[in-house]
């Protein structure tokens, strides 16, 4: 086992449930494109207990350790079924005695990317994130990808990437992670900009094309420099007047992955993607990214 503050790569939360499941797949197949350790982590929290301990207190807590190993086990199975037999793959696994939002918020801030599940066990409702999904995506200190299990199996790898852009510096983050993805996996990027903040009425004749060529020039330059860095990328510029999660939720169904930025609103009008990551991800079905400034 590696021990607490030795973390690196990508981190994935395990807690035994079919979202946890979910994410560990992904992860591997994530960690296995970056060459990078996977660290499959399960929080136990530390019992309230007064002292000494009764009987009943050890039998629980030995019961929590040894549904993380039973758990931590099956992910590492899980884990190596996706990259295959005699493929690398560097598989840790750590247990940590704190709440899970604690632990891989502080795993986070060495980690290349934090994966968890959208809910865990004992979650209610399929458009309620669950607390640790949520408490990630408001303090993790790297980027948090959310997976959900309904696809009962990964997205397809040879669909494209969708990012959403706005221009901000976060989202100048995201943009970097989306073509990184996209070289890695040989696949197209797709850029969404979209705006809707022009009075809430709708764009028409020579004032919508004025805007949108507008929108178009400033979208292009944003990618112009990653575009030279990843030539093998090929990319699909998209620029609309809508709601940005709806178009995000709209295009997502042919992605294998949708990049945002945590919040900003930047150089691009519009796109406010404190609201829009979360809507994101808590209505689409393929996995997201959400891509935190780091301190």
């Amino acid at each position: 086992m590696t021990t607490a503050g030795s973390l690196s790569g990508v981190v994935v939360g395990v807690d035994g449930s079919q979202e946890s499941g979910a994410a560990v797949r992904w992860a591997a197949r994530e960690a296995h494109l970056h060459g990078l350790p996977l660290i499959l982590m399960y929080a136990v929290r530390r019992p309230i207990v007064t002292w000494p301990l009764a009987p009943s207190d050890h039998v629980a807590i030995e019961g929590e350790l040894q549904n993380a190993e039973d758990a931590l086990k099956y992910a590492r199975k899980a884990a190596l079924a996706i990259v295959g037999p005699g493929q690398p793959l560097d598989i840790r696994t750590e247990i940590a005695r704190s709440s899970a939002v604690s632990a891989l918020v502080d795993a986070s801030k060495d980690a290349h990317m934090v994966v968890v599940g959208s809910r865990g066990m004992g979650s209610m409702g399929r458009l309620l994130l669950g607390s640790v999904s949520s408490g990630l995506l408001h303090h993790a200190r790297c980027p948090v990808t959310v997976v959900r299990s309904r696809m009962g199996e990964l997205p397809d790898d040879g669909a494209p990437i969708l990012l959403g852009v706005d221009g901000s510096p976060v989202s100048e983050a995201a943009t970097a992670l989306a073509f990184e993805e996209a070289s890695r996996r040989g696949v197209d990027l797709v850029a969404l900009h979209t705006w809707s903040d022009v009075g809430g009425l709708p764009l028409q004749g020579e004032e919508w094309r004025t805007r949108k060529q507008e929108a178009e020039e400033i979208l292009a330059e944003r990618l112009a420099g990653w575009q030279e860095r990843y030539p093998d990328v090929k990319v699909r510029r998209h620029v609309e007047f809508d709601e940005p999660a709806r178009q995000l939720v709209d295009r997502s169904g042919t992605a294998q992955l949708v990049v945002v930025g945590s919040h900003g609103r930047g150089g691009f009008s519009g796109m406010l993607l404190g609201s829009v990551s979360s809507a994101v991800v808590q209505s689409v079905d393929v996995p997201v990214t959400v891509v935190r400034p780091r301190d």
